[in-house]
C-alpha cells in the first residue's frame, strides 16, 4: 500500500485512493462506535417506561459512556508504542462489539449502565488511534482533506442514529440498537486486519498510574455532581461529586505536572494558541452535543413523536453534517480555521434561538431550516478544529495531542448532557411548582398543565446553549491560522520515519 508519509512518496504525488482501504477499516469502526452515543438518545423515552425509572437515572446510560470512553483514551498512545497501534485499534473493535453483545441483554437500567460503562472501555481507543493513524499517514498540506474523510462518522453518525434508533425501537426492540454492531464490528475488524499498515513498537519507561486513577474519578464525581443538581444544588450527593470532582482534578493536574511520563501531556498548554483553540472545542461540543441529546427528548416527550418520526425529522442534520464535513476540511487547507468556526458557530447559533420558540405546535417542517443550519455548521468546523489543534501543539508535545484532545472532548459531552439535563429539569420544576396548583386537584388536569409548561423548559434551556455558543463565535475571531503547511514539509517528514512514527503516539 503506498502512503505518503510511509513510503516516502512525494506528497506532491499522494492520492487519496492510496490510502482508502485503510481509511474505510477506521471509519467503519468510528461509525460504530459515535454511532451508538445518539442512537440511545431516541431510545430512552421508550426505557423510562420499560425499566419504570427517571430521565435522569437513564441519563447515566449516555455519560456513563462518556466517561469510560473518557477514562480510557489517554492510555491510546501508550498502549500504541507498547503493543503497536494496529493491535490496539483491532482489539478495541473486538472489545466494543462484545460490550455491544452484553448491552443487548439487560432487564434493568442499573446492568445497562454498567454494559454501556463496558462497551465504552471498548470503544474509548478507536477514534483517537484512527486520527492518530490518518496524522501518519497524510503530508501536512492534506491533513484537513482526508481528516475531514474521517470526520463524517463523528457527524453523521450522531445524525444517523437517531433514525435507525427510532426504527429499531418503534417496530423491533432497543436491543437491536447494540446488535447491529457485531455485524459492522465484524466488517472493520476483516477490513483492519488486511489494510492497516503495521507500525513498529516502541520501548516506554513507565506508565503513570497516579494519572489514570485520578483523572477517571475527577471527571465521573464532577458529571455526577452536576447532573446531582437537577434536583438539589445543596444536597449531599450534589456537594460531595463536587467536591471529590475538583480535589481529584486539581491533584490530576499537579501530577500530571511534575510526571516524567504523564497520561495527558498538561503542557501542550503553554500554548496560547492551543489553549485557546481548545476552549473553542469545547465550546462547540457543549453546544454540538447538547443539542443533539435534547431535541429527540423535546419531540418524544413534549410533542409526542414516536422513535422513528423523531429519527426522521433529525434526519436533514445529517445529511447536512455530511455535505459539509468534506467541504470543510477542503476549505481549511486554503483558508485556516478561523472563518470556519465563525460561521459554523453563527449557523449553531441560529439555529439555537430558533430552538427557543419551540412550543407544543412545532412541527418537523417548522425544525427543516434549523436543523440544516445546526448540522452544516458542525460539519463546517468540527475537524477542521481538530486538525487546527495539531498544528497548533508545540512540534515537541504533537505526538500527545490527540489522546488530550479527544479525552477532553468526551469529558465535555458528558458534562454537556449532565448540564442541560440539569437545567431542563430544574427549569420545569420551577414553572411547575408555581403553575401546576393552579390547575385544582385532578391528577389528569395537573399531567395537562405539566405538558403545557414542557416546551417553556426546552426553550429556556435552549437558550442557555445559545448564549454559550455566541461566546465561541468572539472567541473565534481570535484564532490564528498560523504558518500554512507545505508539501516540502511532507517530503521532509517522510524522510524521518521515526518523526512519521511518533505520529501514531498521538492516540
Amino acid at each position: 500500500m503506498a502512503q505518503a508519509a510511509a513510503a516516502g512518496e512525494s506528497p506532491s504525488d499522494f492520492r487519496l485512493s492510496s490510502i482508502l482501504v485503510p481509511l474505510i477499516a477506521m471509519i467503519t469502526g468510528c461509525f460504530m462506535v459515535i454511532l451508538d452515543t445518539t442512537a440511545m438518545n431516541v431510545a430512552l423515552s421508550q426505557l423510562v417506561k420499560e425499566f419504570q425509572v427517571q430521565l435522569p437515572t437513564l441519563e447515566w446510560t449516555v455519560t456513563g459512556y462518556m466517561l469510560a470512553t473518557a477514562a480510557v483514551i489517554p492510555l491510546a498512545g501508550w498502549l500504541s508504542d507498547r503493543f503497536g497501534a494496529k493491535n490496539v485499534f483491532l482489539t478495541s473493535v473486538i472489545l466494543f462489539t462484545l460490550g455491544s453483545a452484553l448491552c443487548a441483554t439487560p432487564n434493568s437500567a442499573e446492568w445497562l449502565i454498567v454494559f454501556r460503562v463496558i462497551q465504552g472501555l471498548g470503544g474509548g481507543f478507536v477514534m483517537p488511534v484512527a486520527m492518530a493513524y490518518v496524522y501518519r499517514l497524510s503530508p501536512p498540506n492534506k491533513i484537513g482533506a482526508v481528516m475531514g474523510m474521517l470526520g463524517m462518522p463523528i457527524l453523521f453518525a450522531p445524525a444517523i442514529g437517531p433514525i435507525v434508533s427510532g426504527w429499531l425501537v418503534e417496530y423491533h426492540s432497543w436491543r437491536w440498537i447494540f446488535l447491529i454492531n457485531i455485524p459492522v464490528g465484524i466488517v472493520s475488524l476483516l477490513i483492519g486486519i488486511r489494510s492497516l499498515p503495521k507500525i513498529e513498537r516502541k520501548k516506554v519507561a513507565g506508565f503513570d498510574l497516579p494519572g489514570m486513577i485520578l483523572g477517571p474519578i475527577a471527571f465521573a464525581a464532577l458529571s455526577f455532581g452536576v447532573s446531582e443538581g437537577a434536583h438539589s444544588w445543596t444536597s449531599a450527593e450534589t456537594l460531595t461529586g463536587l467536591s471529590v470532582g475538583a480535589a481529584a482534578l486539581i491533584a490530576f493536574i499537579f501530577v500530571e505536572l511534575r510526571a516524567k511520563i504523564p497520561l495527558l501531556e498538561l503542557r501542550v498548554f503553554k500554548s496560547a494558541d492551543f489553549s485557546l483553540a481548545i476552549v473553542v472545542q469545547w465550546i462547540v461540543q457543549f453546544s454540538m452535543f447538547g443539542a443533539i441529546f435534547l431535541m429527540p427528548q423535546f419531540l418524544q416527550q413534549a410533542r409526542g413523536f414516536g422513535a422513528l418520526d423523531t429519527g426522521l425529522t433529525l434526519f436533514p442534520q445529517a445529511i447536512a453534517s455530511a455535505l459539509m464535513m468534506p467541504i470543510g476540511g477542503f476549505l481549511f487547507d486554503r483558508i485556516g480555521v478561523r472563518w470556519l468556526v465563525v460561521i459554523g458557530l453563527s449557523l449553531v447559533s441560529g439555529a439555537l434561538y430558533q430552538y427557543t420558540f419551540l412550543d407544543l405546535s412545532t412541527t418537523g417542517a417548522d425544525l427543516l431550516l434549523p436543523l440544516v443550519m445546526a448540522g452544516s455548521g458542525m460539519g463546517l468546523m468540527m475537524m477542521p478544529l481538530n486538525s487546527h489543534l495539531i498544528n497548533k501543539a508545540p512540534r515537541e508535545l504533537v505526538s500527545r495531542v490527540t489522546s488530550l484532545t479527544s479525552a477532553l472532548q468526551q469529558v465535555i459531552n458528558s458534562l454537556a448532557v449532565a448540564s442541560v439535563v440539569t437545567i431542563l429539569t430544574a427549569r420545569l420544576k420551577s414553572l411547575a411548582d408555581g403553575a401546576v396548583p393552579a390547575a385544582g386537584g385532578s391528577e389528569q388536569d395537573a399531567l395537562k398543565a405539566m405538558m403545557a409548561l414542557a416546551p417553556k423548559a426546552f426553550d429556556y434551556t435552549f437558550g442557555v446553549m445559545l448564549t454559550v455558543a455566541m461566546s465561541g463565535i468572539v472567541l473565534g475571531f481570535v484564532l490564528r491560522r498560523g504558518q500554512k503547511p507545505s508539501a516540502g514539509e511532507g517530503a521532509q517528514t517522510a524522510k524521518k520515519p521515526e518523526m512519521a512514527v511518533e505520529g501514531l503516539h498521538m492516540g
